[in-house]
């Protein structure tokens, strides 16, 4: 599975949890936030799903 694609699919998984945060009303620091940190997790995961196995070894 290629990164992109990776990422692309938790931005979408993060779209809908900010338009559902809206319509809940809830404030926008806390969709800002709670959206920083999902983009982070997705990028851990991503990357750790997609890289490369060390042929080193």
């Amino acid at each position: 599975m290629s990164y992109g694609l990776y990422v692309a699919g938790f931005l979408i998984i993060i779209g809908g949890l900010i338009y559902g945060a809206v319509l809940l009303h809830v404030p926008s620091q806390w969709i800002v936030d709670g959206s920083i940190v999902l983009l982070g997790i997705a990028i851990v995961k991503g990357v750790k799903a997609t890289r490369q196995k060390d042929a080193s070894k």
